[in-house]
């Protein structure tokens, strides 16, 4: 198997990983699950609402379903320092994903 093969296999299989844990996500608590993930509701209920043949369709598609929700320096820096105090090191954390805009429909 080449890499590039190898790199395809690895995506898909974090896609699908991806897709299932967002999906439980959602059943368990649709709010808490669309906070976490960065979703709009349209797009919540479009994804918990996913078949098991659809959702391996879409895990097929050659690029990543997830993102890396921390674009920002600062806000990776911040998360990555050693905290005095965890609590405060989660609620920040919570504080900072919350002025993130939700992911719509394009």
């Amino acid at each position: 198997m080449d890499h590039s093969s190898e790199t395809l296999d690895s995506i898909r299989e974090i896609n699908l990983s991806y897709i299932m844990l967002a999906q439980r996500m959602l059943r368990e608590d649709k709010a808490i699950g669309m906070f976490r993930l960065g979703l709009s509701s349209e797009l919540a209920d479009l994804l918990a609402g996913l078949s098991l043949a659809q959702c391996v369709k879409l895990s097929s598609a050659h690029q990543l379903l997830c993102s890396f929700r921390f674009n920002d320096h600062a806000m990776l820096s911040a998360l990555t320092q050693t905290a005095k105090n965890a609590e405060i090191a989660s609620t920040h954390t919570a504080i900072l994903l919350a002025g993130q805009p939700a992911e719509q429909f394009a």
